[in-house]
């Protein structure tokens, strides 16, 4: 397949579906308090087409400029940064115009150019009537803010993840099934058991692939478990090559050697992240300022332990104490080396990473929910992988890759901390009973918070 075909390939991708970042993305057109827009999120996820198609839906033009391949543009910014002046600038550069309330101006991988960040603080202040949207990848770690600081309190700002399982099932076009899967949600009652194994053979091929676009298009295109590892193997040498090149030397070294550990970290009964296992006398000291840029560049997510499930949990949290998990399931399966068929396969098995995949899987549904990370354990040995605030009550949420899901410590925590009702996620399909609603794996993505 040449680069045109896949590329088409792509878009036909996106086109099949509507991220549900582009609701969010027309609310900040539409706002009457609209301040310049940064979209934040890792490589490889969608930043560029989604924001683009945007402009190209809503506006009467778009004009594109990518900061990090555009040299000449970045010295434009070097000058004078005032609206006025850089608005004449880059209509002479571009040779299009930038009229306020038509045209969507987008300045991608704003971090390759600190003065261009700045500049949004004015842009907000002395010409608001524009549309200025920005994405950056790694504007937590590449942004020199000893020299630049970053406009707090000028810009709106979004994250955008992976493609969730909904909208990964919206790519296949599979729209029916995802209102199947939402009704019967809602009432909690069982799909027909020919439905049900369908979800979760789709949820285990997402296990495999996870929500790249990319890998997502080349599975599409080749229908195979095997030619995905090209992609995702690409992917993550451009983060490998970004943690070179945004951190010195000393530190990069530490953050590949965080981020190769994680497997491995979740591969233990025992889940917490460890610093023993990224080296021998490892100490926060050491790779506390590694776990930040990872996190700060978007490619892992942090669930913090809770020592109580007393409202608010966040006053709970006890910092030594934390799991990690990869942003998206399919990088995580990959890195792994975690053999496919045995992802596919429906029957029991002992392999406790199956469920290290489970988890992180529900993290990034989670995640992607906005539904901040949070796990519970006891001083014995109870734990609760997830927990989460709703509302004024606190819900404990266990996974199971299998079937097998009896548990002392979600009957412990909802009778400590008088929880109304628990989540047991797993192969089961719905049910509630005994005040556990029981949730099939691939349905994670309509749970909800108020």
């Amino acid at each position: 397949m040449t680069f045109p075909d896949f590329f088409i390939l792509l878009q036909q991708i996106f086109i099949r579906m509507k991220r549900k970042i582009t609701d969010a993305l027309i609310e900040w057109k539409d706002s009457k308090n609209r301040k310049p827009l940064i979209v934040n999120g890792a490589r490889q996820i969608g930043k560029t087409y989604i924001i683009n198609e945007f402009g190209n839906a809503n506006f009467s033009n778009l004009v594109y400029i990518n900061l990090e391949t555009n040299p000449a543009i970045r010295e434009i910014f070097e000058g004078n940064i005032e609206p006025s002046f850089l608005i004449r600038s880059l209509e002479s550069h571009t040779d299009q115009r930038i009229i306020a309330g038509k045209t969507l101006l987008f300045l991608d991988e704003i971090q390759a150019c600190e003065r261009a960040l700045t500049s949004l603080k004015y842009f907000c202040e002395q010409a608001p009537q524009y549309h200025v949207v920005s994405a950056g990848s790694l504007l937590g770690v590449a942004v020199n803010r000893e020299k630049y600081s970053f406009p707090v309190g000028k810009v709106d700002e979004m994250n955008m993840y992976p493609f969730d399982f909904e909208e990964y099932l919206l790519a296949l076009g599979r729209e029916n099934l995802v209102k199947t899967i939402q009704e019967h949600y809602m009432k909690f009652e069982p799909l027909p058991d020919a439905i049900h194994k369908l979800a979760l053979e789709l949820f285990n091929h997402y296990c495999i692939i996870g929500g790249m676009p990319e890998v997502i298009a080349d599975f599409l295109q080749n229908n195979s478990f095997l030619t995905i590892r090209n992609p995702q193997a690409k992917i993550l040498n451009e983060y490998i090559s970004d943690m070179a090149k945004y951190a010195d030397p000393a530190t990069s070294v530490k953050i590949k050697a965080c981020y190769e550990s994680i497997p491995a970290q979740l591969a233990k009964e025992n889940r917490k992240f460890q610093y023993k296992i990224v080296q021998k006398g490892g100490t926060a000291t050491i790779f506390g300022v590694a776990i930040d840029w990872l996190q700060q560049a978007g490619i892992i997510l942090k669930c913090q332990k809770i020592e109580h499930g007393f409202i608010p949990i966040k006053a709970y949290q006890y910092f030594p104490d934390f799991k990690l998990y990869m942003s998206d399931v399919g990088m995580l399966a990959m890195l792994s080396g975690f053999p496919p068929q045995m992802i596919l396969k429906s029957i029991e098995t002992n392999n406790t990473f199956m469920g290290s995949i489970a988890e992180n899987y529900v993290a990034q549904e989670f995640t992607a929910k906005k539904i901040p990370l949070h796990y519970w354990k006891s001083e014995e040995t109870a734990e609760i992988d997830f927990v989460f605030q709703d509302n004024v009550d606190v819900i404990p949420v266990e996974v199971k890759k299998g079937l097998r899901t009896r548990s002392s410590s979600m009957a412990l925590f909802t009778k400590k901390y008088n929880s109304p009702y628990a989540i047991r996620i797993s192969q089961k399909n719905f049910g509630f009973e005994n005040n556990i609603k029981s949730v099939p794996l691939y349905a994670v993505f309509c749970i909800e918070k108020a």
